[in-house]
C-alpha cells in the first residue's frame, strides 16, 4: 500500500501548508488504515488548522513502524512535501510523527516544527533545524515517550537555532485527550503565528526568548500563557 496524502484544501489562493504526521510503533510493517486510533488522533488538528490560504495536508504512512534503518516514515514526509505546494511549511508530529517531522525539517519548504510528545532516542540529529523554529510539548503523564529526552533535545537544538520552545502539559498522557483544547490552541498559536497567518501568540514569543523556556507549564485555554 502507497502512502496516502489527504488535503484539506483551503479557500482562497495558498500562502502557506501544513504537514500533520501521526503516530507509530518502533517496528511494523503492517499498513495504516484511515480508523488507526494513531491517524484518527491527528484529525482534529488538522481540522482546526484549516483557514483561509492554509492548505492542510494529512499524512498516512505505508507502514505503521519506523523500521529502522529504512526509516519509512520519513521517507513517506519527504515524499508528501514534494507533492505539497511550494509554499512556507509547518510540520506537526505526534510521538512517532514528531521524530519523522524533526529528520525532515531540513526540506527547504519547511519553516517550522511542532513536535507532540515526540519520540526522542540519544543521538538524535539537531544539524537539520537550522533556520527552522522548533516548538515541543510533552505530557507529565507520559507513559510511552520520555519527556526527559524531549528536554534534552530541545537544549541540543538550541544550539542550531535560537527559536526554540518547549511547553509542559501538566496532567495529560501520550494520547493528549485530557486537555485537547490546550494542546490543540498551543498547536494553532504556534502554526499560524510562524506561518506569519497571525501574530505570534505573546506567550510563545516568551517561551522563545526565555532562558527557562524549556519547561514551561501550559496554561488552560481560558488564556493562563497569555
Amino acid at each position: 500500500m502507497p502512502p496516502a496524502l489527504h488535503a484539506l484544501a483551503p479557500a482562497g489562493p495558498v500562502r502557506a501548508a501544513v504537514l500533520v504526521l501521526h503516530g507509530g510503533r518502533a517496528n511494523g510493517y503492517g499498513p495504516v488504515h484511515r480508523a488507526r486510533l494513531t491517524y484518527l488522533r491527528m484529525l482534529p488538528f488538522a481540522k482546526a488548522l484549516r483557514r483561509d490560504g492554509v492548505a492542510v495536508h494529512v499524512l498516512r504512512y505505508r507502514y505503521q513502524g519506523w523500521n529502522a534503518p529504512h526509516l519509512h516514515p520519513v521517507e513517506d514526509a519527504r515524499w508528501a512535501l514534494s507533492q505539497m505546494p511550494d509554499v512556507p511549511t509547518a510540520l506537526v508530529g505526534h510521538s512517532m510523527g514528531g521524530r519523522t517531522a524533526l529528520r525532515v525539517a531540513d526540506d527547504p519548504q519547511v519553516v517550522a516544527v511542532c513536535a507532540l510528545a515526540p519520540w526522542i532516542e540519544p543521538g538524535e540529529p539537531v544539524a537539520q533545524l537550522a533556520g527552522r523554529s522548533l516548538l515541543i510539548a510533552h505530557g507529565d503523564r507520559e507513559r510511552y515517550t520520555d519527556p526527559a529526552k524531549s528536554y534534552r533535545y530541545a537544549v541540543r537544538a538550541r544550539g542550531v537555532t535560537e527559536r526554540v520552545a518547549r511547553f509542559a502539559v501538566h496532567g495529560d498522557g501520550h494520547a493528549m485527550l485530557r486537555r485537547a483544547a490546550d494542546w490543540t490552541r498551543l498547536v494553532k498559536d504556534y502554526v499560524f503565528g510562524e506561518l506569519n497567518v497571525e501574530p505570534v501568540a505573546p506567550y510563545i514569543t516568551n517561551a522563545m526568548c526565555s532562558s527557562e523556556g524549556l519547561d514551561v507549564p501550559l496554561g488552560g485555554t481560558r488564556g493562563a500563557n497569555r
